[in-house]
């Protein structure tokens, strides 16, 4: 068996970053080195400010950062230096061509292959780490076939990442399942043996799943697809507990507590984001009308058309709430990342929230603990499949701000898209003071259950998710400032 040593990972990523930071906490004997053609994001990796946020990770770069763990821009360098090389690039969804929208983009996945190939040397294990459509270790292993010289043997592997943003670290410490794919030829067989060697340092072999390429290719689709499918049924029944007065929540507990159904994603909010469920589910969609099977691809888009429909459903609801305009009205909208304890935005909800209420032309108020302004204004102003946002428009609109009461101060509404713990623990009397009125509480994550009575008691308006909150008449005390006293406060520009 091939004895691994030096490790390159490709790609300095959501991915690449912490997984080799874990191979590298857990295997101390290994070498290994992290590359990336972005140099400032391989400078905030060998900074005291990393590039990305997950609890934990810190400590762990900072155990073997410059011992066993690098960080470098000098891809050809670690590539001829290892003995198996993962690929974690990014393959975001195709914006133009044939399968636009749909089918994943393996430019950067072929780009790494190729590069691998020309520099190489002797026998290497390229493992597929980034999320790729089914068969596409056949694409590499071609290109490696095409390429190969007599001193040079590959051998491709799929080792797809199951991690969750926001528990990276406890999920790749304690997982629970490692799965590797591969040849079923002795060589293949060698290879798959050398990566499980790796994870066996501290995953116990009985979660240590192999497969044949292919099977593990899609077991990564069908895992994500399923987890979104499952946030779609439930999001699509909160819309019907709101029409007959049932509560998701009680449902979801319900239904939950049948073993063969289980209690995980069912939490009914404004939608699924991330960098993995729609792209995978899209891609899964394209796979299937490829392969003639158009029953399959429209039973999967269902749950993208879902997602979408809820994020709509919402902004609505709060348009509605608003007197039907929310034009020149300031609305404060807590957290921006797709979910909690992560910077992450990739297909966040609030990015779509944030564009349905600009078009209506609110004015936005944003904060979000961890995701910095600059991403905030470059998710908001990047051109989508159907339309361009205008830059101009996004900036006189928005304003990001790093204290949640500036953010609230004279608002018309509060709409939370993010699950941030501290959300629930702000002072909301405070808050409704400094709010127009009436003043409106928008929770799109179900944080503030245990807090309706109380915050109707201070005088808020609350609207939730799969759930019709019965409204009292507040108490209006003489001090507090309504929306007829101070009619110019937020007079803007419209839209």
């Amino acid at each position: 068996m091939m004895e691994v040593r030096r490790i390159c990972c490709i790609g300095a990523g959501y991915v690449g970053g912490p997984t080799c930071s874990v191979i590298a906490q857990m295997c101390p004997e290994v070498t290994v080195t992290v590359v990336d053609v972005n140099e400032d994001r391989i400078r905030a990796w060998n900074s005291d400010s990393l590039p990305i946020f997950e609890l934990g990770l810190q400590e762990v770069v900072e155990s073997c950062r410059g011992v066993n763990l690098f960080f470098s821009t000098d891809i050809d360098e670690a590539i001829k230096n290892a003995d198996l090389v993962f690929i974690s690039v990014n393959t975001p969804t195709k914006t133009f061509g044939i399968g636009k929208g749909r089918a994943a983009d393996l430019k950067y996945i072929e780009a790494c292959a190729r590069r691998i190939a020309d520099v190489s040397s002797g026998c290497k294990i390229v493992v597929e780490k980034s999320t790729v459509p089914v068969r596409a270790a056949e694409s590499i292993r071609r290109i490696f076939n095409a390429n190969t010289k007599s001193s040079l043997s590959f051998q491709v592997l799929s080792n797809p990442e199951f991690l969750a943003e926001g528990t990276a670290i406890t999920d790749l410490k304690n997982p629970d399942r490692v799965l590797i794919g591969g040849d079923e030829t002795p060589e293949g067989q060698h290879a798959i043996q050398a990566l499980r060697s790796i994870y066996e340092h501290w995953v116990p072999k009985n979660k240590i799943i192999t497969t044949n390429t292919w099977s593990s290719e899609l077991s990564k689709l069908a895992a994500n697809a399923f987890l979104a499918q499952r946030i779609s049924s439930i999001n699509s029944i909160s819309a019907l507990c709101e029409v007959t007065g049932a509560d998701v929540e009680e449902v979801a507990h319900a239904i939950g507590t049948d073993q063969r159904i289980g209690s995980r994603f069912l939490k009914a909010s404004v939608g699924f984001g991330g960098s993995c469920f729609q792209k995978d589910v899209l891609n899964l969609v394209y796979l299937c009308e490829a392969l003639n099977l158009p029953e399959v691809a429209r039973y999967w888009q269902q749950v993208i058309e879902i997602n979408d429909y809820q994020r709509k459903r919402f902004s609505s609801r709060i348009i509605n709430c608003l007197f039907n305009t929310v034009t020149d009205k300031k609305i404060a909208l807590l957290g921006f990342a797709f979910k909690k304890n992560t910077g992450d935005t990739r297909e966040s909800s609030s990015i779509y929230i944030s564009r349905y209420l600009l078009e209506e032309g609110a004015c936005l108020h944003i904060y979000d603990p961890k995701v910095k302004a600059e991403q905030i204004m470059q998710d908001l102003t990047k051109p989508t499949l159907s339309e361009r946002h205008d830059t101009a428009t996004v900036s006189r609109l928005v304003t990001i701000v790093t204290d949640p009461y500036k953010a609230c101060e004279n608002a018309h509404a509060i709409v939370i898209c993010t699950e941030w713990d501290m959300f629930t623990e702000l002072d909301y009397e405070r808050i409704h003071k400094a709010m127009l009125k009436p003043a409106f509480i928008f929770d799109g994550r179900r944080i503030l259950d245990s807090l309706h009575d109380q915050l109707q008691h201070i005088g808020f308006q609350v609207e939730t998710i799969g759930k019709r909150v019965n409204q009292r008449i507040p108490f209006t005390a003489s001090g507090d400032r309504s929306e007829m006293d101070q009619p110019q406060t937020l007079k803007k520009n419209k839209l």
